[in-house]
């Protein structure tokens, strides 16, 4: 079996993951902002996955299109056929700049991803499609999209429960994201196994405080101060969201 934990790094420099993309010029979560980043040499990306009303897999945080593209309506009620004619250039931040930009479709951004093969991406099942769906609706509708990039990514999500199935269904590598910094959740991160392991960097212990040890590397979100993320590295953290 192909081992698949994440080779130890000697270089203290955290590796950078452009987090939704490029979200402070352009708008997050499409393929515009994501391809952006990896033009620019981002190594990592990371996005979020919602499911349509029947099912469908798209990449968008919110479970809402109030923000992205100013329409009151759940992205979790309406049919996949509806969302892939919404423009999602987030008006309110970015103005006319990004109009017409698509709503992408999972199947959009894997297209991507097997174009640098050599990128990883952090794929976030959020927890709003989990708890209307199901886990088991979640990842079928996920794994067979992923298939052609799967070696590239990686399956993280907010919520424990669902990333064993995730691995069973055939994540190759799997992140959890800790709601809080406590023993108990460390424990329960040992019994997992993922990979990787995310926190909030306000909720880390200050310095020189050493980070809890297991076979993770630490995911840290996020920060745009180069100091800051030389601090992180310097205490063991493998990967800052930007």
């Amino acid at each position: 079996m192909q081992d698949t934990r994440p080779t130890p790094r000697s270089d203290p420099a955290p590796l950078l993951v452009a987090h939704r993309g490029w979200p402070a010029r352009y708008p997050e979560n499409t393929r515009v902002g994501l391809e952006a980043a990896l033009v620019a040499g981002a190594c990592m990306i990371e996005f979020d996955v919602q499911l349509s009303a029947d099912e469908v897999a798209f990449v968008i945080h919110d479970d809402t299109l109030t923000r992205t593209a100013g329409i009151d309506r759940s992205v979790l009620e309406t049919p996949a056929s509806e969302l892939r004619a919404l423009q999602v250039g987030m008006p309110a931040e970015f103005g006319a700049a990004f109009a017409g930009t698509p709503l992408p479709a999972l199947t959009d951004i894997v297209d991507l991803l097997a174009n640098w093969p050599e990128r990883t991406a952090f794929v976030e099942l959020k927890r709003a499609s989990l708890r209307r769906f199901g886990h088991r609706t979640v990842i079928e509708s996920v794994m067979p999209v992923l298939a052609p990039v799967l070696d590239q990514c990686v399956l993280i999500s907010f919520d424990a429960q669902v990333l064993a199935p995730a691995r069973t269904a055939g994540a190759r590598r799997i992140g959890w994201a800790l709601e809080q910094y406590t023993p108990s959740m460390f424990d329960e991160a040992r019994r997992i196994a993922p990979e990787f392991l995310f926190c909030n960097r306000k909720r880390l212990p200050a310095a020189p405080a050493p980070l809890p040890e297991g076979d993770w590397e630490w995911v840290v979100y996020e920060t745009s101060d180069p100091r800051e993320a030389l601090a992180l590295g310097a205490r063991g953290v493998a990967c800052i969201e930007t």
